[in-house]
């Protein structure tokens, strides 16, 4: 006689991730100002991270591009928040970084492998320099000033930019788009040989990724009084959505997001403890992580599932 067990995955995780947001969605109301502060950093971390997966988790292709969608959002927050309403800006954001993710990809995707890479690094810096000489040369300023908006404000908007970034990249998972970037990921050759049209699946996942992460951007600007290109297109930020996945894994949607968490909580931890050293106890981490857990996060969950009674499918 055959049983099948129950998914123990399937009876608690739709509980548990119903908690998870029933307290981030109250946490102003039992934590310290500096919990929320924190807490909104991580969860924009969270939404650069899987933003990044969307596309290059099962396509393959490696962007550094993250920094420079997210630093679209900044300044577009800083030209137009003194003009337009906070959700407004928000969204104009986000779709100012679709659309230059948009003809980014339209013109590079293309390419492929370590060129890609550079390319979209490339990117960050190029834009950058571009609006640092404008503003010189043009206005004769530096910088701009924001519009600074309330620490609780700015938690709840990134914690709705966190859920829509969520439910798209589950979708898309889910969808025909998503076994279409699985396929490009796995034999790019072959899915255009069998009627994926390759080009634009790449370029649309590409530019909904950049949405978010220039949302994000726009959401964080209201935090500083002030940014300035080197601010606003942080170098830092085309690498650490890229370390995060592979801290947590992007073989599941969670991996990412618990990559995210862990690494951004980390960086706050050895920031504030070791200022001058956290860099390089970063570095360790990481090669720990991928001499020793290849596969992240998810990897060592899969593990222990497995030994776990239950954790399993059961069939006897």
């Amino acid at each position: 006689m055959r049983t099948t067990g129950v998914d123990l995955g399937k009876v608690w995780a739709p509980g548990l991730l119903l908690i998870i947001l029933v307290l981030l969605a109250t946490l102003s109301l039992y934590t310290s100002a500096y919990t929320v502060i924190l807490a909104t950093s991580i969860l924009m971390y969270i939404v650069l991270t899987v933003s990044w997966s969307i596309f290059s988790g099962p396509t393959g292709y490696i962007s550094l591009a993250s920094a420079a969608f997210f630093g679209v959002g900044i300044y577009t927050s800083a030209i137009l928040g003194m003009a337009l309403p906070f959700p407004v800006v928000v969204g104009i954001g986000g779709v100012a970084s679709f659309m230059v993710a948009f003809l980014v990809g339209a013109l590079t995707l293309r390419l492929r492998g370590i060129y890609f890479a550079i390319f979209t690094f490339g990117l960050v810096e190029l834009i950058k320099h571009f609006l640092l000489w404008y503003e010189i040369n043009m206005t004769g300023t530096r910088g701009r000033f924001v519009v600074v908006v309330d620490n609780d404000t700015i938690y709840y908007a990134m914690l709705t930019i966190l859920v829509a970034t969520l439910l798209t990249a589950y979708f898309i998972r889910r969808s025909r788009y998503g076994l279409a970037l699985q396929s490009i990921g796995e034999y790019e050759e072959a899915a255009a040989h069998i009627g994926v049209n390759v080009t634009a699946v790449k370029v649309v996942t590409f530019a909904i990724s950049g949405l978010f992460m220039g949302a994000a951007g726009a959401i964080m600007a209201t935090r500083w009084t002030y940014v300035d290109p080197y601010i606003a297109f942080n170098p830092l930020l085309a690498f650490m959505p890229v370390l995060m996945a592979i801290f947590g894994g992007v073989g599941e949607l969670y991996g990412p997001v618990l990559g995210a968490a862990a690494f951004a909580y980390l960086e706050e931890v050895l920031i504030t403890r070791f200022p001058y050293y956290y860099m390089l106890l970063f570095g360790i981490v990481l090669v720990v992580v991928v001499l020793y857990l290849p596969n992240g996060l998810v990897g060592l969950i899969q593990e222990w599932r497995k030994r776990v009674p239950g954790g399993q499918h059961a069939n006897t």
